[in-house]
């Protein structure tokens, strides 16, 4: 009887142990991590205005990809030239939560909302990565998590680069490339 008594017990004590830590954890919501970024050492071009707070913070992961096309107003010669990303957006916990696409680039989240954004400047972030870029937000579609967005920095970048292996020439003219690059999306709302 006395062994019945203490697994009952033991039995009791542990339910109540895993309600304490299921209250605990219930209680602390679906809320992000508070954000530790700071943009003190970007280029000033690139800061966002006071006002604003940073909404959500996104690592991209995907490819780039630039068509071998005339160079404007130079007949007979090349360049490489942008033509639009392909990457999926995850939280700085390994999470997808959208992607980014175009053109026209987009950003979307995994609820449906997707916004397009103007790009207000860019700033050199070394010579094999694509620039640090800050771009206004237009207004979102749908309604979620790009609801009220208001502008979007892309920061931490590597790689994405038009590919120096591969030659740009009247011969190549249409030519398709894809590169990897990865870059930190910062989502900000005003404050």
């Amino acid at each position: 009887m006395q062994a019945l008594i203490s697994s009952r017990t033991l039995a009791v004590s542990a339910i109540a142990a895993s309600a304490a830590v299921l209250a605990a954890c219930g209680s602390m919501g679906p809320s992000m991590p508070m954000s530790t970024f700071s943009q003190a050492s970007l280029p000033p071009s690139i800061q966002v205005p006071t006002g604003n707070k940073v909404a959500l913070e996104t690592v991209g992961v995907g490819d780039i990809t630039y068509e071998c096309r005339d160079k404007a107003n130079m007949p007979g010669q090349t360049e490489w030239v942008f033509v639009g990303p392909n990457a999926v957006l995850n939280d700085r916990m390994g999470k997808q939560v959208g992607k980014y696409y175009g053109p026209p680039a987009t950003w979307e989240a995994m609820d449906g909302s997707k916004l397009t954004a103007t790009q207000l400047a860019v700033a050199p972030s070394g010579p094999t990565s694509l620039p640090y870029q800050l771009v206004k937000a237009n207004p979102a579609m749908g309604m979620g998590a790009m609801t009220g967005v208001t502008y979007i920095q892309r920061v931490a970048l590597t790689g994405g680069v038009a590919p120096a292996s591969m030659p740009c020439t009247p011969m190549t003219k249409g030519q398709k490339a894809t590169v990897k690059y990865q870059a930190d999306y910062i989502f900000w709302k005003a404050a």
